[in-house]
């Protein structure tokens, strides 16, 4: 009754602080040394101690410490596994080293005379090991001067603060990981400067202002930046791009509200009015001024110039996709007319254009004719030898152009609003291929269709789904619908009731390319998700790349405990394939295994498989 009431006590003590409006604001090595005085006491032990584990595993590093009484040992003292392996395995082992008799104990007796001496005569220790996620990072140790039978209420208590700065440790990589995570959405990273994601929301938020104010939207093009690649290297040219950028940045403009990178050589600008500015023309040209002089770089002077396009808010355009076509076609109308220049966007203005409004017309045709079509790519299993379920990919034959990539008229359809008749057309196809795949007795795994902003936002999506289900008779559990991470920032109920109301019908959901948007904790936990597919820009450069690899790590262990599968896209290569295993990756995607291939194909693969 007596540890009871002890334990009790400690757990109070304990929940006090953790709960203290000071403690929560504090940093984490204000948080460590509160947690050690605590901990000191309330067992009323001689010195209390974290240590850190280093990356390699080989070395305890004492990082802290609460002395209750005087400790005249090095503050940056060390301990080896060479030195105390049967200790350090006891750790590895996640074991409570729990000792009455520190020179008796086999995990401990080598601290002597090392460690344990006549001067700092250490009788007792009750030492807990402290993670980062899955990972042994440390441990805390409590010193007693005088034999001690450690009660069980005093490990309840040590183990207690271990747990706590493990989380502790946890939440710190998280934060981490979610700021390196946030910037590599809204930066480009070779330049630093905000990107395309980041300019399109910042329109966005202009233009739902109430007080609908004008700007300018400039569009630059560096002039025969290929040409200068090939022939004077790609290093040059990555130095011209990395000096407009710098010079974009840096430049004192007056109503320069904010620069972005937008594609290899291209970068945009909104332009505010200042009252008592000068007029439109005068900025561009000190714009054109900035950027149309020469760069040394080395030996080399560069001459750099750029092409500028230019549309108006609100009277080229009300939203967002409108403003960025229009200030690209200026651009490109500037580029024809002799670069070096800038080009004001009117109705008339280049075939660019043209062209691209015929294209939105053909793509319009094929989805309502059928002139689409529906690759799949295989997802295997984690040992990489098993096909588990597909993609459904689209493609497009044009009938001039020949064969065209997603990416070729995926940003199109999103300009034109056809996404959301291009979304339904695929789930069709799908549909459709599943049953003649079943009337042929042929094996199909589950599909996966991806479903954009525009579709999952809609009230009537489940209904459409429903529809085609029946027509082809196809169960809900043959299919998985894929969103982005963005399509479910937001906190709506037409949203939640249409997820919930997809997986009554036994579909499966993930959200694709995780790790790009702006999900929370929050939302992942409370929608209708099931797996979490990581953005293959994550994982071209596994496991080279330390930063890829501490962010794929954060997401399979955010996954792990949200209860989520990850699937890998991208992977090509046996280094990746190993690595992701290794993590624990749960299903693998990628060129490595199979390209997107017609369904005859993909059935033939599965029957010989």
């Amino acid at each position: 009754m007596e540890q009871i009431q002890t334990f009790f006590g400690y757990h109070k003590a304990l929940t006090q602080l953790l709960y203290g409006r000071d403690f929560i604001g504090q940093d984490k090595h204000k948080k460590l040394e509160a947690l050690s005085a605590l901990c000191g006491e309330l067992l009323e032990v001689d010195n209390v101690s974290i240590w850190t584990l280093s990356l390699c595993g080989n070395h305890l590093d004492r990082a802290l410490r609460y002395p209750r009484a005087t400790d005249n040992r090095d503050p940056g003292f060390s301990l080896s596994r060479d030195q105390h392996g049967i200790y350090f395995s006891a750790l590895d082992a996640a074991e409570i080293i729990c000792t009455d008799d520190v020179r008796a104990d086999p995990r401990t007796r080598s601290f002597h005379p090392y460690y344990v001496n006549e001067k700092e005569s250490v009788a007792s220790m009750l030492d807990a090991p402290v993670f980062d996620g899955n990972r042994l990072c440390g441990v805390i140790c409590l010193e007693s001067r005088q034999q001690r039978q450690w009660s069980l209420a005093d490990i309840a208590c040590v183990t207690a603060v271990a747990d706590t700065i493990s989380l502790i440790n946890t939440h710190e990589a998280w934060l981490k990981s979610r700021k390196e995570l946030d910037y590599i959405t809204h930066h480009d990273d070779f330049t630093g400067l905000l990107n395309l994601r980041s300019l399109r929301n910042h329109i966005q938020q202009l233009t739902e202002q109430q007080a609908q104010e004008s700007f300018a939207l400039l569009w630059f093009d560096i002039d025969r930046l290929n040409a200068i690649n090939n022939g004077m290297g790609q290093q040059v040219g990555d130095a011209v791009v990395s000096e407009v950028a710098a010079r974009l940045r840096g430049m004192l403009l007056p109503g320069k509200e904010m620069v972005a990178r937008v594609g290899g050589d291209e970068f945009a600008m909104i332009y505010r009015f200042p009252p008592g500015s000068g007029t439109m023309d005068e900025a561009v040209d000190a714009i054109l001024e900035t950027v149309n002089y020469p760069i040394r770089i080395g030996e080399q002077k560069v001459q750099v110039s750029a092409s500028i396009g230019i549309s108006f808010f609100p009277n080229d355009g009300g939203d967002v996709s409108t403003l960025l076509r229009h200030s690209e076609s200026a651009m490109y109308h500037a580029k024809a007319c002799g670069r070096r220049q800038a080009q004001y966007y009117n109705q008339d203005i280049s075939t660019t254009a043209k062209a691209r409004f015929l294209l939105e017309n053909q793509l319009t045709d094929a989805i309502a004719n059928d002139g689409l079509s529906v690759f799949y790519q295989p997802i295997m299993s984690a040992d990489g030898r098993s096909v588990v379920s597909a993609e459904a990919l689209v493609r497009w034959q044009h009938e001039t152009q020949g064969f065209m990539s997603p990416a070729e008229f995926l940003p199109l359809a999103y300009e034109a609003g056809l996404v959301a008749s291009l979304d339904l057309w695929v789930l069709e196809r799908v549909c459709r291929d599943i049953q003649a795949a079943r009337e042929q007795d042929l094996p199909m795994p589950p599909v996966a269709v991806n479903l954009s902003a525009d579709s999952i936002m809609d009230p009537l999506l489940a209904d459409k789904v429903w529809e085609r289900l029946q027509r082809y008779q196809v169960l809900g559990a043959q299919l998985e619908l894929e969103v982005i991470e963005d399509a479910i920032k937001g906190d709506s109920k037409v949203l939640r009731r249409t997820l919930e109301e997809l997986v009554r019908m036994g579909i499966k959901l993930s959200i694709d390319d995780f790790g790009t948007g702006y999900s929370s904790l929050l939302r992942l936990k409370s929608l209708p998700f099931t797996k979490l597919k990581i953005d293959r820009s994550f994982i071209q450069d596994l496991p080279q790349d330390p930063d890829d690899c501490a962010i794929t790590l954060s997401i399979l262990g955010m996954a792990r405990g949200l209860g989520l599968n990850v699937v890998a896209e991208g992977v090509e290569n046996s280094e990746q394939e190993a690595w992701l295993q290794h993590q624990g990756c749960n299903y693998l995607q990628g060129f490595k295994y199979h390209k997107p291939m017609p369904i005859h194909a993909f059935l033939e693969l599965l029957v010989t498989a």
